[in-house]
């Protein structure tokens, strides 16, 4: 193995912060929201709670936040007249304790200002290394309450970075900071794939002087080839029961979609073409695939019956139009489309209509978020590849800027951790 022989511990590494985040745009309708600085935040050195909560709710483009001059913690009361005054709808305020035991404990609470009302809270007791999860996972707990949809702050998105040589895997909290190690190799790594469960990573590792489909743990590190072939085997993608993977395969000649377990076994065609078929993608119900093909003379998308039957063309505005993601409920594709250049574009997979969100032109390996509100996607800019996160009508986009590795290939991960 080489200089793979340490993924015991690889697993438990922690990921270089390579990260900071300049946000573009402003959403249409924004609520007014006053964040207090938490009690005794310090506490837990770095991890500020208050600034990343506000960091997480400002990637959103849904709040606009109000300072106020107020100084309490979840006990204390909040002056709503003044805050009314000021413009403010909503205030969070919190504290930080460390307790015996060496866990912190972290409170917050959420008031309507306008009601002059109590709207709950939380008690989160987390050892350190949770400070930043607490952090998000209050952010969500803001976002899901002020705006009747589910939070993705306390996510992870997966990449792959590469610099000094070597290939990294990373997966970090969804705002690109803190997260894990779990491989780093001299081969180049590529297509990671979350399962739905979120406990393991598919990816594409060289390691074996062609392209191989591993299977990784990412609690023990433990890995697996799930797809070593005659010839080529690239590009995994999980089923929604997590049962399967859709494979691309050489080996029966040329580029074909194959499903085969998650263990590697029973290997059965699906795609029947002389052309090369890849990038596969299932629908979120599991009966459909949806992938790239050239049997039409350039690349464009397609649809499959996964049970069998005709491919038919999803895409048909230009000549290019590649790596299909699909949102969480089935409504929305996502891809990548040249158009003086290349660019993230979404499809209402209803009405065909397409729209280009993205203002650069080196896109690739679009990824919805899990509450299908947001898109993340591996841009070009000055050199270097970055990260960049958009809403769906490309009105807030939030540059994660490296530290000056290349970073490619962003996959958003699925609830749950």
């Amino acid at each position: 193995m080489g200089a793979l022989g340490a993924l015991g511990t690889a697993a438990a590494l922690p990921a270089q912060a390579e990260f900071r985040v300049e946000i573009s745009g402003i959403g249409a309708t924004q609520l007014p929201i006053t964040l207090l600085p938490f009690r005794d935040e310090s506490l837990g050195g770095s991890n500020a709670i208050s600034a990343i909560v506000r960091a997480d709710l400002e990637r959103s483009g849904a709040f606009r936040f109000i300072d106020a001059p107020l100084r309490i913690d979840e006990t204390g009361a909040p002056g709503f007249p003044d805050l009314r005054s000021r413009g403010s709808d909503a205030l969070a305020a919190g504290s930080v304790t460390k307790l015996a035991d060496g866990r912190f404990d972290v409170r917050y609470k959420l008031w309507d200002v306008v009601k002059g009302a109590d709207q709950g809270g939380q008690s989160l007791a987390v050892p350190a290394a949770d400070l930043r999860l607490a952090a998000h996972r209050i952010a969500d707990a803001i976002y899901e309450k002020l705006t009747g949809e589910k939070g993705v702050f306390a996510t992870r998105i997966a990449y792959v970075t590469k610099g000094g040589g070597h290939f990294t895997l990373r997966v970090t909290d969804a705002d690109g900071e803190g997260g894990q190690v779990p491989l780093t190799s001299p081969d180049p790594i590529i297509s990671p794939a979350w399962s739905p469960d979120g406990r393991e990573l598919a990816y594409v590792s060289f390691e074996d002087r062609k392209p191989v489909v591993w299977v990784q743990n990412l609690q023990t590190g433990a890995r697996r080839r799930v797809a070593n072939f005659k010839g080529s085997n690239s590009a995994p993608a999980w089923s929604p029961d997590g049962r399967d993977l859709a494979v691309t395969l050489s080996r029966e000649g040329g580029s074909q979609i194959f499903l085969i377990g998650r263990d590697g076994a029973n290997p059965r065609r699906v795609t029947q073409s002389s052309a090369i078929d890849t990038e596969p993608v299932f629908s979120p119900d599991g009966k459909s695939l949806y992938f790239v093909s050239d049997r039409g003379g350039s690349p464009q998308i397609y649809r499959q019956p996964v049970a069998g039957g005709g491919a038919e063309r999803v895409t048909f505005q230009g000549s290019y139009n590649v790596s299909p993601a699909i949102s969480p409920d089935g409504r929305m594709m996502a891809f990548v489309q040249r158009n003086g250049g290349f660019k993230v574009a979404t499809m209402d997979l209803a009405s065909g209509a397409v729209q280009v969100l993205s203002d650069t032109s080196d896109d690739e390996s679009p990824s919805f978020s899990p509450n299908g509100r947001f898109i993340i996607y591996a841009t070009r800019a000055q050199g270097h590849e970055l990260l960049m996160t958009t809403t769906l009508d490309g009105k807030i986009k939030t540059k994660l800027l490296t530290s000056g590795l290349d970073i490619r290939e962003p996959v958003w991960g699925p609830y749950g951790r």
